[in-house]
């Protein structure tokens, strides 16, 4: 019996294999001069396979941005005639900067047909959270401490040179309670979809995280496609269907901030989802601009802060308009603003965002660190999965700070800290996250 449902499991992640979240590689993050990938290009250089940059040079000595380094790696890859140590060397940088690879058009799994065809990548994670509402119904307010443990498989399929199978499989559990809710610590396939990459066309089909990362928009996933085209220049489409029940637990409040159950009458709490954005990237700036639009669920609009949509309908609508853009100034400081706003809603219908971010804290380079001051108002129908919950959540406007710091290689620490507002009642409100990662 044992034998035969491990078999079973087994080969359920076969089939579904997966990956993290969805997110282009970030063409401004650099790498740093004392990371492990200058040791091994400068190996690959001094035995002449890599031959650096285009007048032949190799400035092992400066930081370089994760792009060129793979533009080095992408020319690596093509050579034929190199030895075992160098081969090594290749496949390590290859893995390491796979996502920029791809981008830039050089299909890492052309190379690995030689290799297992499913990889894993997992994590094991650690999470602590005090957040405090003076909104609560005690004179103290509400105040609530979570110690949370998550176990995370991602494993990847490769199907042919153009086609990929991913998926993401959670098994959360409260450390304090070891149960509760959705923490039992039962295993859920969150994500499974399947991908195609063609030169500057991607495609995604099957319950999908979102392409488009924003301020309106969420880790969550939803079923459906996601598309995109271009190189510098790109656009993507997303459709499908997606769950909104957990943006409206902290919409469910009174004026005295007293929470409420049972917002959708009727169990109908999943919307259609469309969904268009126009992004831009090259050298240090990007930008995005676009827009979402859901509709379907039915609300029982008593029990929400106020009525939500301008004609007071019980049906959920959303019609929300973004942009943001980001410059980094050199390889230490960068800086980012977000705008997002529902023309559909009442009342808490804009929500934006400023960060600086100083440094950054890599996975693989044990020692480095990074820090951000931001200012967030998120109100809740601009916001509504909001990917900055750790510190600022839907709802909620005021300061947050924070910090990352690689302990060890694929061990980081996290710290963040929220002081502000819950903007519908108007009162203080704070949150103190930690978070201690360890991937394989």
């Amino acid at each position: 019996m044992k034998k035969t449902l491990v078999s079973a499991l087994t080969t359920a992640l076969v089939v579904g294999a997966a990956s993290t979240t969805f997110a282009a590689a970030n063409p401004f993050s650099d790498v740093p001069a004392d990371h492990w990938a200058y040791d091994a290009v400068s190996q690959l250089a001094a035995d002449g396979v890599i031959e650096g940059y285009g007048d032949t040079t190799f400035r092992g000595n400066q930081n370089i941005t994760r792009y060129e380094m793979a533009q080095m790696v992408a020319k690596a890859m093509a050579k034929s005639d190199v030895s075992a140590a160098d081969k090594a060397l290749i496949d390590k940088l290859v893995a390491e900067f796979s996502d920029e690879l791809n981008n830039l058009g050089v299909r890492v799994a052309n190379l690995e047909r030689n290799a297992d065809k499913v990889r894993w990548n997992g994590l094991l994670e650690y999470t602590y959270t005090s957040t405090r509402h003076d909104a609560g119904t005690t004179d103290k307010g509400r105040k609530l401490n979570d110690n949370d443990l998550t176990f995370r498989l991602e494993p990847k399929a490769e199907v042919n040179k153009n086609w990929d199978v991913h998926a993401r499989l959670d098994a959360d559990t409260k450390l304090d309670s070891d149960k509760g809710g959705l923490y039992d610590g039962k295993v859920e396939l969150k994500r499974v979809w399947a991908e195609g990459h063609y030169d500057n066309f991607n495609v995604k089909l099957g319950k999908l995280p979102n392409a488009i990362n924003l301020i309106s928009t969420t880790d969550d996933p939803y079923s459906g496609a996601a598309v995109t085209f271009g190189n510098d220049l790109k656009v993507t489409f997303e459709v499908g269907r997606i769950d909104v029940a957990t943006q409206f637990i902290d919409m469910g409040r009174d004026s005295k901030g007293q929470w409420k159950d049972n917002i959708f009458k009727n169990g109908d709490d999943t919307v259609n989802f469309q969904a268009i954005n126009l992004g831009y990237a090259k050298d240090k700036f990007y930008g995005n601009t676009g827009y979402e639009h859901m509709d379907g669920a039915t609300l029982d609009t008593d029990k929400l802060v106020k009525p939500y949509t301008n004609d007071n309908d019980s049906e959920y609508k959303a019609n929300i308009w973004f942009a943001n853009a980001g410059y980094r100034f050199d390889h230490n400081n960068f800086f980012k603003a977000e705008y997002a706003k529902n023309t559909k809603a009442d009342n808490y219908d804009d929500a934006y965002s400023f960060e600086y971010d100083y440094k950054g804290a890599q996975q693989q380079n044990k020692g480095s660190w990074g820090m951000y001051l931001a200012y967030r108002n998120l109100g809740q129908y601009a916001a509504p999965w909001s990917t900055y919950g750790d510190g600022v959540d839907g709802g909620q406007k005021g300061w947050e700070v924070g910090t990352g710091y690689t302990l060890f290689k694929n061990v980081q620490l996290f710290a963040k800290y929220f002081n502000g507002k819950d903007i519908a009642a108007d009162k203080d409100a704070e949150k103190l996250f930690g978070r201690v990662d360890v991937f394989f």
